[in-house]
């Protein structure tokens, strides 16, 4: 899924990096951090490439894939795109990290249809593929895939949306990701699934594509705010977007009586939720992801057995105003499983 950086430390070290630094065997660190868990000669030699390697939930996830790497005995490479949405680098990335003799690779698409063709090649000389976070498509193409269902992700937001409403008429503004990427295209229908309504629903008033972006959101909802002043629930693909459209809303007056829900549950966001800021959002577990990707890799180095299929890596929903139907935890939960 597409998703912000707000680290300007790590942005300044991806700024550094040069295109094929920014996609080599291991990601650009600093001081002595190289981005390679190392077990010695003879380990089991295990790719992670993710999309960015600034973003805090990628970051999370590397640390869980380190962590998983030492535990195991195994040797972790990682790469990244120079920014989400960059195929090229993540092919390229397979790649090198195929000739370096990976025995398997976790990835995070970038653009889950266009990388197909080069996780093809890489399962063709014996690499076990599996996705992280967001589902190529076909979700075929890989052999299994550790993430979020999105889906539910968005319906535990939408019913969270609906019962908070109280029978109120709703004016919805729904501030997505992108054009045919799927995490966003679930998280969206898993909104309106579970707000009760379908696409082209009227009670949807503004729809705007935000790349999961902090500042992208905030034009969004400018944007929405000018077609329609009476929007009272704004949907958000992630915590970036959300706090956005906050900075929007509170541009107009109008922060304290818009509903704001979201999904990602990292720590920024649940302490935003923790605040008022945004009312509840769907927690997802992206270190859980990357270690159970790690022990699969291992597992298939040792004894040939294949994961496959999709493993559900959790969602909870995360609010300190619960609502009668909808099962939720408190931000002290969110906050001692949050990342970021």
């Amino acid at each position: 899924m597409s998703r912000t950086s707000r680290q300007p430390s790590s942005l300044l070290r991806a700024a550094a990096c040069t295109g094929v630094a920014a996609l080599a065997l291991t990601a650009c660190g600093s001081g002595s951090e190289s981005g390679t868990a190392s077990a010695g000669s003879g380990s089991v030699k295990v790719g992670l490439i993710t999309k960015t390697d600034t973003n805090p939930f990628f970051v999370k996830m590397k640390e869980g894939a380190e962590k998983a790497a030492k535990d195991n005995g195994a040797e972790l490479s990682t790469a990244a795109g120079k920014f989400d949405g960059d195929n090229a680098g993540q092919v390229t990335a397979i790649e090198n990290m195929v000739a370096a003799g990976v025995k398997g690779i976790l990835i995070t698409p970038s653009d889950s249809k266009a990388i197909t063709p080069a996780i093809e090649k890489a399962r063709a000389k014996g690499v076990l593929v599996i996705a992280l976070d967001t589902p190529t498509e076909p979700e075929s193409a890989v052999d299994a895939l550790f993430a979020t269902d999105n889906v539910k992700a968005g319906e535990l937001i939408g019913e969270y949306a609906k019962a908070a409403m109280k029978g109120k008429d709703a004016k919805i503004a729904t501030l997505d990701l992108a054009p045919g990427v799927s995490v966003g295209v679930q998280r969206h229908n898993g909104f309106l699934k579970g707000f009760g309504i379908k696409e082209g629903d009227p009670s949807v008033v503004c729809s705007q594509d935000t790349g999961g972006d902090q500042a992208k959101g905030q034009t969004a909802m400018e944007n929405c705010l000018q077609k329609e002043p009476g929007i009272n629930v704004v949907y958000t693909i992630n915590e970036p977007a959300a706090l956005g459209a906050y900075t929007a809303l509170k541009a107009k007056g109008r922060e304290k009586d818009v509903l704001i829900v979201s999904v990602d549950g990292g720590c920024t966001g649940t302490e935003a939720v923790k605040d008022g800021t945004i009312a509840a959002t769907s927690q997802q577990y992206p270190l859980k992801m990357a270690a159970e990707g790690v022990k699969a890799v291992v597992t298939f180095a040792k004894d040939g057995k294949k994961a496959s299929g999709y493993t559900d890596t959790g969602v909870t929903l995360i609010t300190d105003k619960a609502q009668d139907g909808v099962t939720s935890k408190d931000t002290a939960y969110g906050l001692e499983n949050c990342w970021g």
